[in-house]
């Protein structure tokens, strides 16, 4: 089911409207100075420290795995869409930092284009929290990666950090941070004990959340909807971390994480000893950052979206409004090449992105010599094909349906056939095909679209003026990024 659709069907809150009715709420209120001395201690550039005071006024959140260089290119759109929506209302920024995920693989990749060439770097992350994984194993090979970009002075602070997350929140600071941006980290020493409270209240009845989301997750699924997050008969929405992170249990008065079993005693005094080994499941995620940030409104991405519309319930379960929900800005940036390949062909980016192949194919058709004949001789057949139905259902009007069904079919394997002639002159013409792999390398490398591969830093340690093109795009929808 389309994403807006099911919002509107759900009753989702969407829109300026929403996030405007949203503002004031108070946050926490050990928030501010928790935040402001996570901040210092991160050395944030004065922008950031004074955009604490908008948080009186609200926040509107947005969140990303702690991804090398700042991860895959869509994390700057998400804060660029949530200081948008922010300064439009008074409010704060915030990007939340997920360094509770131990989904190492969605982090572990760099990948940098140089000199027409796909250059990755894997690390061999530990399946540990990023907030967990320390920097220093990882700090030469990075920098060995980066080359002279890791002595450009925003790269070399956030290789300073002391964690794979806070390595990504000082990289966020150093190129958003003049902005206004806030990062927010989950698992930092200051902020951590800002979760104990919600934290108790979840182990006092853990099966609460979860029966709330699949509740939910039967409207959806009435709906014609496919809800992400249903929970299996006695799963919380709490993670456990000893040696390593496991979902926890609860069944007949006591918990368990697979390896042993906890009394509710026991995980309290945990907690208490240290706020970080208890975190939420995606189930709670959001509803835990509302319960301490001023939510007003969420950047979210199309999957995301899917996940929190099941959280209503739990939302409800902890007297909170859902947040005023947004999708983020979808950006292409298209440096000097690949904007000049697309003009010669006059074809769209968003079309290469969304077809990839059949558009360029589509793009180029008419400067291949014959083809025109070929393409021409296919309409002429199907024109005979549609008089000889017409001439068979005079004669016998039963037949109108399988002369239908013939030229249907006519059509199909006429343009299959087409299309594998194009690929086949496409072959022949070493320009063509140079000027195909190109694009693909720049607009849809390992088959995705650009922007969940390539970082945006990359753009912006290329072209000095590529954050003032971000800062200028519009917030929401698409933006076309043209550097160089």
């Amino acid at each position: 089911m389309e994403t807006l659709l099911l919002a509107q069907l759900l009753g989702l809150p969407q829109g300026e409207a929403a996030l405007r009715e949203r503002l004031g709420r108070a946050g926490h209120p050990g928030l501010l100075p928790a935040l402001s001395a996570y901040l210092r201690r991160l050395g944030a550039p004065q922008a950031s420290l004074a955009a604490l005071g908008r948080l009186a006024r609200g926040a509107v959140v947005t969140g990303q795995q702690a991804g090398l260089l700042g991860g895959p290119a869509l994390t700057f759109y998400k804060a660029h869409t949530a200081l948008g929506l922010a300064e439009g209302v008074g409010a704060a920024g915030v990007f939340w930092v997920a360094s509770q995920d131990h989904d190492v693989e969605e982090v572990r990749h760099l990948h940098l284009l140089e000199e027409e060439a796909v250059r990755t770097l894997s690390l061999p992350l530990p399946p540990l929290p990023a907030g967990r994984i320390p920097l220093a194993p990882y700090r030469e090979a990075l920098g060995g990666f980066l080359g002279p970009w890791a002595r450009d002075s925003r790269v070399a602070y956030a290789l300073e950090g002391e964690t794979l997350s806070e390595f990504f929140a000082r990289l966020l600071l150093a190129f958003m941070g003049e902005r206004g941006l806030l990062p927010f980290d989950p698992m930092a020493p200051e902020l951590a004990p800002l979760f104990q409270e919600v934290l108790e209240r979840e182990l006092s009845d853990p099966l609460a959340s979860a029966q709330a989301i699949n509740q939910e997750a039967e409207r959806i699924q009435a709906l014609g909807g496919k809800p992400p997050l249903k929970r299996k008969p006695g799963a919380t929405n709490l993670f456990l971390e000893t040696d390593a992170r496991r979902l926890l249990f609860y069944q007949e008065g006591a918990f368990t994480d697979g390896v042993r079993r906890y009394t509710r005693k026991e995980l309290l005094e945990l907690l208490r000893a240290d706020p970080t080994r208890l975190t939420p499941a995606a189930g709670l995620r959001p509803v835990f950052q509302d319960w301490v940030l001023p939510t007003a409104g969420f950047v979210v991405g199309p999957n995301e979206f899917r996940y929190v519309a099941e959280l209503s319930q739990v939302y409800r379960l902890y007297g909170l409004e859902v947040p005023a929900l947004f999708l983020r800005l979808q950006g292409v940036v298209l440096e000097p090449p690949t904007a000049r390949i697309l003009g010669k062909y006059r074809l769209e980016p968003w079309a290469f992105l969304e077809r990839g192949e059949a558009a360029f194919l589509d793009a180029v058709r008419p400067l291949l010599q014959g083809y025109g004949e070929v393409e021409a001789e296919l309409s002429r057949l199907l024109a005979e094909a549609q008089a000889l139905a017409e001439k068979a259902q005079r004669l016998d009007p039963t037949l109108e349906r399988p002369f239908r069904r013939f030229r249907a079919r006519l059509q199909g394997e006429g343009e299959r056939l087409l299309r594998k002639l194009l690929r086949s002159r496409l072959g022949q013409d070493a320009l063509l095909l140079h000027h195909l792999e190109r694009l693909k390398r720049h607009l849809l490398p390992l088959g995705l679209p650009q922007e969940r591969v390539y970082p945006f830093a990359m753009y912006a340690l290329r072209h000095p003026e590529a954050l003032g093109r971000l800062a200028e795009a519009p917030f929401l929808g698409r933006a076309t990024l043209v550097l160089g």
